[in-house]
């Protein structure tokens, strides 16, 4: 299960001072003294997932030596302050080493030094406003993140769903084990493979300069067409699904919203599938179901939504948006279909 840890990491001239120093640029962890620092297990384990010899790191002092314990290869980071999420890392390398963090960051006045060391596999600057973790389920508006926090499976499992975040190690881990069934399928005597027999203790990371850790054109999008609903009640809610997009209460029923950052046939079928499986846990009847996307659908998969009862809504110049809507003999139809578990 990934980890979501809140790092706050922006509020003081310190704070700041790290940031540029290790978060800004990748550090060498080869030269000088900072390399004589590191155990040889250290460095295996650093030349292994960083083997140019340079990584972005971050750490955390003593008081937090028995969570930062927990912190493992793939563990997702939000980097807070200023009241927005200004960095979303994936966690690469996780040790303790007091002199090795001392070559990077002066130790803090009265905590004492950042020994608890860990670098990263994926950094993306953000700029993600508290508010968008405010609406997601479980968390309380006006929370500023003030101190460290590790958050429990739940708030974690919200934050990466919620935020549209993917990790380099959720990626790396699904292509090895494709690549195991394919290995096994394209044998002579092939068979069904049992999903215990891919499994493996270690995975090799190749990290691309280009990864995106988290997609913000379904949040954006969302954003946009919420701002058009003049009042209407909508937020985000967590169904035995997942989490929706967006949830939107009216006098006339309930509307589940699902977007995409494309209108491409594969995102149109994901829409597609999502949607079906929210209705039927809406806490609601769900009377409307709708796939939002930024641009518009081809007529082909326009008419693939309406034939479930699916409306299609999209943006067409700047916040102006254009619904689609199925007919409403076909979603009455497929409403006893929505309702039913």
């Amino acid at each position: 299960m990934t980890q979501v840890v809140i790092q706050p990491s922006y509020g003081s001239k310190q704070a700041q001072q790290h940031w540029r120093d290790t978060l800004d640029q990748e550090v060498d962890y080869r030269v000088g003294f900072r390399a004589v620092t590191l155990s040889g297990q250290q460095r295996t384990a650093l030349e292994a997932m960083h083997p140019s010899g340079e990584a972005r790191f971050w750490g955390a002092t003593g008081n937090h030596d028995r969570r930062m314990e927990t912190l493992c290869t793939g563990d997702v980071v939000l980097f807070t302050g200023g009241k927005l999420v200004r960095g979303v890392g994936e966690v690469g390398c996780s040790f303790r080493n007091s002199a090795f963090a001392d070559t990077m960051w002066v130790p803090h006045p009265d905590r004492g030094s950042w020994r608890n060391v860990y670098s990263l596999l994926s950094f993306q600057p953000t700029e993600i406003p508290y508010a968008e973790i405010w609406d997601l389920p479980g968390f309380n508006p006006n929370d500023n993140f003030q101190n460290m926090r590790f958050l429990n499976a739940e708030k974690g499992s919200a934050i990466i769903d919620g935020l549209g975040i993917e990790t380099l190690t959720a990626i790396t881990e699904a292509a090895r084990q494709e690549q195991q069934v394919t290995a096994a399928l394209a044998a002579p005597d092939a068979q069904v493979i049992a999903p215990e027999a891919v499994n493996v203790e270690h995975t090799s990371y190749t990290r691309s300069g280009g990864t995106t850790l988290v997609h913000r054109a379904e949040a954006l999008l969302v954003q946009r067409y919420r701002a058009t609903l003049n009042g209407v009640e909508a937020g985000r809610i967590r169904t035995a699904a997942g989490i929706t997009d967006l949830y939107v209460v009216t006098g006339d029923g309930v509307e589940i919203i699902e977007a995409k950052r494309s209108a491409g046939h594969s995102f149109v079928r994901q829409a597609l599938g999502q949607l079906l499986d929210y209705a039927p846990h809406s806490p609601q009847q769900t009377t409307r179901l709708t796939a939002l996307f930024p641009t518009r659908p081809t007529e082909r998969d326009i008419l693939l939504l309406h034939r479930y009862g699916i409306d299609c809504v999209h943006q067409e110049d700047g916040d102006t948006f254009v619904r689609l809507p199925a007919s409403a003999s076909r979603r009455d139809h497929m409403m006893q279909v929505w309702a039913s578990i």
